[in-house]
């Protein structure tokens, strides 16, 4: 898959403007941004970058503030290798160590994930995937069956498994994702995680203990009352890719009304993380 990268230049940008301009940035189809002093760097997909899309979101943005930008084709073995020259061990909540296949082993950690760094979205690195394996790691996953939707990397379903859960099912709409997810199954010898490219038409059929998905704002409202018809009584929706003040509020209230009750949430950065049970 191709990638391409859009880099924003901005004298007068806000932190919190700059926020809102990746989150819009996100719901066209961007999935990996670098910040840097001079601004930020957005990546998507180059079979997904449409330009009046793009135009539009800066358009809106160049009301508020002054902003330059240019398109490039990045090459895919460039791509991997800022990824792999950029991938750093994390820990979380001292209880997961996540590192790459060329990082030593620390088996000290009651869970160790080896995630070899792609293009595919989900290394634990970025707040909400981090906060979502949180989630995980004080959630009973013991013999529940558990969908991971925008699976990317599969890291949460590679925690899920390891913590218990019996059946997983992992959907990305990017076969190059689903194709990561079988890479790191192997590396951390895990087998009971069925995947599907596409999206919620490849769940409708089955019934969850646990729902996660980490995706955007928007998709999320789109999917959430196929979320609810998939998720068992008593069953609990963890979701993340939005912002905390912007976003989490909208989303309180569209659960509300589908039967799903809110629970707490978790923020770092503006981002959030947020569950759900269903009544």
């Amino acid at each position: 898959m191709r990638y391409s990268v859009v880099k924003f230049r901005s004298d007068d940008i806000q932190e919190w403007q700059k926020d809102l301009l990746i989150s819009a940035l996100g719901e066209i189809g961007f999935d990996a941004f670098e910040e840097h002093e001079l601004g930020f760097d957005a990546y998507i997909p180059t079979a997904q970058l449409i330009i009046p899309n793009l135009d539009a979101v800066i358009l809106e943005a160049e009301e508020e503030y002054t902003i330059e930008f240019t398109v490039e084709e990045v090459k895919p073995q460039n791509w991997n290798a800022l990824w792999e020259s950029n991938f750093h061990p994390i820990t979380i909540d001292d209880k997961c160590y996540v590192r790459a296949t060329f990082h030593d082993p620390k088996p000290d950690y009651p869970y160790e994930i080896i995630i070899d760094p792609r293009m595919a979205f989900g290394t634990g690195h970025h707040q909400t995937t981090a906060m979502m394996l949180s989630y995980i790691l004080e959630t009973d996953m013991e013999g529940k069956k558990v969908l991971d939707m925008g699976c990317g990397t599969g890291i949460l379903s590679i925690l899920a498994s390891k913590k218990g859960a019996k059946d997983i099912i992992a959907v990305d709409i990017a076969e190059e994702s689903i194709e990561n997810v079988h890479e790191n199954m192997k590396l951390n010898k895990v087998n009971n995680i069925s995947t599907f490219t596409g999206s919620t038409d490849k769940i409708m059929l089955h019934q969850f203990d646990i729902i996660l998905a980490n995706i955007n704002r928007n998709i999320l409202l789109d999917h959430l009352v196929i979320y609810e018809d998939c998720l068992l009584s008593g069953g609990q929706l963890f979701l993340s890719g939005f912002y905390e003040r912007k976003d989490l509020e909208i989303i309180k209230e569209k659960a509300e009304k589908l039967n799903l009750s809110y629970s707490d949430n978790k923020a770092v950065d503006n981002w959030c993380a947020a569950r759900f049970v269903k009544k």
